[in-house]
């Protein structure tokens, strides 16, 4: 199970850090995807990182302004968030996989143990 924070409002330009904290068991051997869903829009995936940490994928709309990271002696994944648009307006959440590839890192069904998600609002 995993445990998203670092959600809230903030105005167009500004930052934010998910983080994605993994409880009963070890992140080591995972691939850790972060995934939103705004009302109304199908879960898509975000970002993406390899369980080395050496591979990482994103979403076009993101590139340049996110970046994930993890840290395995501390069991958590995190997702910084630049220049925030109101378009990333949605519930951010992550979730495991034991494998993924570039082709297929964005298909939910590949990955398990959803957190509760983290609530992300971009508006002035």
């Amino acid at each position: 199970q995993f445990v998203e924070s670092g959600g809230g409002l903030v105005q167009p330009g500004g930052s934010l850090r998910l983080s994605c904290a993994a409880s009963g068991f070890s992140l080591d051997y995972y691939n850790i995807g972060w995934f939103r869903q705004a009302p109304g829009k199908e879960r898509e995936g975000v970002s993406c990182i390899s369980n080395s940490g050496d591979s990482t994928y994103y979403l076009d709309s993101v590139k340049g302004r996110f970046t994930i990271s993890r840290d395995n002696a501390k069991n958590t994944v995190y997702l910084q968030m630049n220049n925030l648009k109101p378009e990333d307006t949605a519930v951010y959440y992550c979730a495991a996989s034991p494998l993924i590839s570039a082709a297929d890192w964005m298909v939910d069904v590949l990955y398990h143990s959803w957190g509760q998600g983290t609530q992300v609002t971009v508006s002035s």
